[in-house]
């Protein structure tokens, strides 16, 4: 049995509540949560004690108890990546297998500092949002690809979920982006250093996920919706915590936080390319 530790900000969040039982059966019953820690009570929320208590997790006092005891590691905070450079500090120095929950960092600067602990610690490790995962994407041929569209709901938080099927699909060579949108509508241009493009618009919350995805020689594939993106994420999860493979590279989680950042830059010149730093950077 392979026992898997939680460490979060508080446990009264969504992911917390399902992950135990979701890799439990993904796993097919060979891997379990069985410990978790988190630095504080959620405000106005359930106890961490509380939310152990429901999920069958046994709540220990320290980050250093969870990470001796368990055998792979998940760092959470999804709501709060902010705490994720505090919560990792251990965790990727520990040699175990870690996933870190979406969004990886608020910034570029605080994504390459956990790249560089990880590395420097041995560990491997991989963060994502589970919309990479979705079912329709993983059909889709990646070759060729010239120009990607992609709609959503949501707001600012939301704009990772479109931003990680993208980089999956066309690779993390952005070169510079660009504000389009309003004040109520957020929308982006990416373009890349060979010239592909995609563009990203965040319509509101009765919009779907949606993408529509345009081959070289004007061949067009439309999806409509995104599937079974949880389930498959979670067997991606478990399958990393079996083989130690990361599902998804470092180099392209960088870019994701780095867009997502430049983003809000990009937001206050609309209408203007923003160039990223270089990849090598």
């Amino acid at each position: 049995m392979i026992k898997i530790g939680l460490i979060d900000y508080y446990l009264d969040q969504y992911h917390a509540e399902n992950y135990p039982a979701w890799i439990r059966e993904a796993s097919k019953g060979e891997m379990e949560v069985a410990y978790a820690w988190a630095k504080m009570d959620k405000p106005d929320g359930k106890s961490n004690a509380q939310c152990c208590k429901e999920t069958g997790v046994q709540l220990l006092s320290s980050q250093e108890e969870v990470i001796e005891n368990s055998d792979c590691l998940i760092v959470m905070s999804p709501d709060h990546p902010e705490m994720h450079e505090e919560l990792c500090r251990l965790p990727l120095a520990s040699g175990k297998r870690t996933y870190v929950d979406k969004t990886f960092a608020p910034d570029r600067a605080t994504a390459l500092k956990l790249i560089r602990m990880a590395r420097e610690g041995n560990t491997p490790f991989f963060t994502s949002s589970a919309l990479r995962f979705a079912k329709e994407y993983a059909a889709l041929d990646r070759n060729r690809i010239e120009a990607i569209h992609s709609r959503g709901p949501g707001a600012e938080t939301y704009l990772i979920h479109q931003l990680e099927p993208i980089i999956s699909l066309m690779g993390p060579q952005v070169e510079k982006i660009m504000y389009i949108g309003t004040g109520d509508t957020p929308a982006l241009v990416l373009r890349y250093r060979d010239g592909r493009v995609a563009t990203i618009a965040q319509l509101g919350w009765e919009c779907d996920f949606s993408l529509a995805v345009n081959y070289r020689g004007d061949h067009a594939v439309v999806l409509q919706g995104a599937s079974d993106f949880y389930q498959r994420f979670v067997q991606e999860m478990v399958g990393f915590f079996k083989d130690g493979i990361p599902r998804v590279k470092a180099e392209e989680t960088l870019q994701v936080i780095t867009i997502l950042e430049y983003s809000k830059m990009a937001a206050g010149q609309s209408d203007c390319w923003v160039a990223l730093p270089a990849m090598e950077d």
